[in-house]
């Protein structure tokens, strides 16, 4: 079952009169469980397309149907509600609450969730345990490295068990120890738990965590492929 259809979808930015197209004609599905990666150089359009698909931008051209329903068919509340249910975003800077601890920030969705507030504790101290940080349960996020913030942030976006997690850029920050730690625990989350997965990069080495890869440039999708051999993202990417 698709998940994600994008047909022709299309984004182009006004300023000051002048548009900068930055999506031209993008079509494809994901399906349930897949895990997807959008590779590209800066200004590709990758980055764009995601805040699309995750609701953070409307489409100036072209349809986007999530479960079944064009961005259309829902009210500014059902988006919401689509967006702390349905959604995970894990982001390239974190968006963590630097003087609130672990606990905290993991919790954070939840307030705007309809989980009674007597199990959010347990959820939290579950999400956290499953990115392995349980030891730093009560520590500031200030207090974290760049490598355990992300893991914070990935636990806040399962938080609500959400059926799609959108993943930007997540070891942009990090150094590459750092970084496999935490492509680790995101293709987990698709092997085990079947997750969808949707992410976002520029790093050969994150996208080849990944069953798919769409190739972009200049807008568009250049190439899609199901990956089995994990050299095809380098070649493509370092044509």
């Amino acid at each position: 079952m698709a998940i994600i259809e994008v047909k022709n979808l299309e984004k182009t930015y006004v300023n000051d009169g002048v548009e900068t197209p930055a999506l031209r004609g993008v079509s494809f599905s994901i399906e349930l469980g897949d895990f997807v990666a959008i590779i590209g150089p800066s200004g590709s359009g990758k980055s764009t397309l995601l805040h699309l698909l995750g609701f953070l931008d409307t489409p100036t051209g072209g349809e986007y149907r999530f479960d079944g329903k064009t961005i259309n068919d829902y009210s500014k509340e059902e988006i919401a509600k689509v967006r702390n249910k349905k959604m995970g975003f894990i982001f390239q800077t974190f968006n963590l609450l630097a003087r609130t601890t672990v606990l905290e920030n993991v919790k954070l969705p939840l307030l705007y969730s309809d989980t009674p507030e007597s199990k959010w504790n347990e959820l939290s101290r579950k999400a956290i345990e499953a990115v392995g940080l349980s030891h730093r349960i009560n520590h500031e996020s200030s207090q974290l490295s760049g490598g355990e913030k992300q893991r914070v942030a990935i636990a806040r976006a399962l938080i609500n068990n959400p059926q799609v997690i959108f993943a930007d850029e997540p070891t942009g920050n990090l150094d590459s120890k750092s970084g496999q730690i935490v492509m680790d625990i995101i293709q987990r989350l698709s092997e085990e738990q079947g997750r969808t997965v949707i992410l976002i990069t520029h790093e050969t080495y994150t996208a080849e965590h990944a069953e798919h890869i769409f190739a972009m440039r200049d807008g568009k999708i250049e190439s899609s492929h199901k990956i089995n051999n994990r050299h095809f993202a380098r070649d493509h990417f370092e044509k």
